[in-house]
């Protein structure tokens, strides 16, 4: 097997390649191809729009605001779904009464929600994050659910035959079990409440990455619209990359690509 050492180091100048590419083609792609500048503009074009956003636009307070409710969205949705699917998995009744109610919510479109909810409170940042944790509930409770579910039996019934109480059953076994699968559906999570808060913003904002995204949109200004899409990946792969790092430390006892090395 090759050096881990290696495989990063080269797996680190192919993505900066490939990145490079990307940058260059998107500055002189455009031109070459005979595409105008208000359909895809060259990157310079997106960088002066961005250093014009900075200044006079409050990029830095619309996307701090984009953030804040990406962060209160996330945290609120994944402790929602891994308190319901924790309860839902250790409790078989509790799981066929709600199951069929939590299906229907999940099928109806989440995005959906996002005008009742600026009817019900307004032009406010609640409806964002409202939408948010309920595209974020889904994954986590989901995940944690089908983990606790498959626990194996036999090792809980060796856990009751020394005596251990449920609560110590569920610490000591069900628990720990479930918390690589969990921080699968906060990985998904991360990017999704993003999503969710986008939406809110595009139906009813008037502040955020999605309102800017919105008026950029309305004002014929591709660029802006551009540097809206820009900072809203980069606010996506920083939840992303969080995650990622917590995840290392609380799973430090697994092989390495398990604890999150790996995408």
């Amino acid at each position: 097997m090759s050096d881990p050492r290696t495989q990063i180091r080269n797996g680190t100048i192919a993505s900066l390649a490939l990145l490079v590419i990307f940058l260059a083609a998107w500055q002189w792609g455009p031109d070459l191809l005979g595409v105008p500048t208000f359909i895809v503009p060259p990157l310079s074009m997106v960088a002066r729009e961005f250093v014009h956003a900075w200044q006079f636009d409050h990029l830095l307070f619309h996307t701090g605001v984009t953030v804040g409710e990406v962060l209160a969205g996330f945290i609120l949705g994944s402790l929602l779904g891994a308190l319901i699917g924790y309860l839902l998995g250790m409790s078989p009744t509790a799981e066929f009464a709600l199951s069929p109610y939590i299906l229907a919510l999940q099928i109806a479109p989440k995005v959906a929600f996002a005008p009742l909810f600026i009817l019900w409170m307004g032009f406010t940042v609640y409806p964002k994050i409202l939408v948010a944790i309920l595209i974020v509930f889904f994954p986590v409770m989901v995940n944690v659910l089908t983990a606790v579910r498959s626990v194996d039996p036999d090792l809980i019934n060796l856990a009751r035959s020394f005596k251990a109480t449920r609560t110590q059953i569920f610490w000591k076994i069900e628990f720990p079990t479930s918390m690589p699968p969990m921080f699968a559906g906060l990985r998904i999570g991360s990017t999704l409440a993003v999503v969710g808060v986008v939406v809110g913003e595009l139906v009813g904002g008037n502040q955020g990455l999605g309102y800017l995204l919105s008026f950029g949109e309305g004002q014929a200004d591709t660029p802006m619209v551009f540097v809206s899409i820009v900072m809203l990946t980069l606010v996506g792969g920083i939840a992303y990359l969080g995650v990622i790092i917590a995840e290392r430390q609380v799973l430090h006892y697994l092989p390495s690509r398990s604890a999150g090395q790996g995408l």
